[in-house]
């Protein structure tokens, strides 16, 4: 029997105080995503902002910030987010059995997955991931890093995050690596973004307006109404 469904549009849903959101660019619905769990997941909103978080169109959230980690940001992150959580766990500063901790109480708080930043040794790394049942998702931030060395030591998803170099650094990583999974940041403009997915991402990083730029339109109409 045909597929009625077929070329239908996608029935949308609005409200009158919940229709002006932050939509992630559309282009990102061109990456494959990764499934996990069942969900596929395209995008990732990198922030640790609540209002955002609760306000945007991404399919998960990327919850890492430039403090120790603590167990109790990403509790609050969890409990107010309805979308997936991915939670930075350390791998810096903080790494050793602290990272393992942390990693053990952002499963049990309900994260689908834990972040793990780059200078973190396989060590410190095969160790968090085999305390866990989420996966582990590696930074990586350099063309030399060994990925065969990281997949070994049990992370399960790369998150490549090299500013201007992220596309190459995909695309190289992709050339040897077929079927890994990876999320890489995508950078401002839809162009760029492209240029991520066609290298080989799989899902993009979307790093949204600081809350005063949001800010800013709204206060100009606000003046002139």
């Amino acid at each position: 029997m045909e597929d009625i469904r077929i070329g239908r549009a996608t029935p949308t849903i609005d409200s009158k105080l919940r229709h002006n959101i932050l939509r992630l660019p559309g282009v990102i619905r061109e990456a494959s995503g990764i499934i996990i769990y069942g969900r596929r997941i395209k995008s990732l909103i990198f922030t640790t902002d609540l209002a955002i978080i609760r306000n945007c169109d991404a399919d998960a959230v990327l919850a890492v910030y430039p403090f120790s980690p603590q167990q109790a940001i990403g509790d609050a992150i969890i409990k107010y987010s309805y979308i997936p959580v991915f939670c930075g766990v350390g791998g810096a500063i903080t790494k050793g059995i602290r990272t393992v901790g942390l990693a053990k109480d952002a499963e049990a708080s309900g994260a689908m997955g834990i972040v793990l930043n780059a200078p973190i040794s396989n060590v410190n790394l095969s160790s968090v991931s085999r305390a866990v049942d989420i996966p582990s998702v590696i930074t990586v931030t350099k063309e030399d890093t060994n990925i065969q060395d990281r997949l070994d030591a049990g992370a399960a998803i790369l998150n490549v995050a090299a500013a201007e170099n992220t596309p190459y650094i995909v695309e190289k990583i992709r050339k040897e690596f077929e079927d890994v999974p990876i999320m890489a940041s995508g950078g401002k403009t839809e162009d760029s973004i492209m240029a991520t997915i066609e290298a080989g991402a799989n899902a993009i990083t979307y790093t949204p307006p600081s809350t005063k730029d949001l800010f800013a339109s709204m206060m100009k109409q606000y003046r002139e109404t």
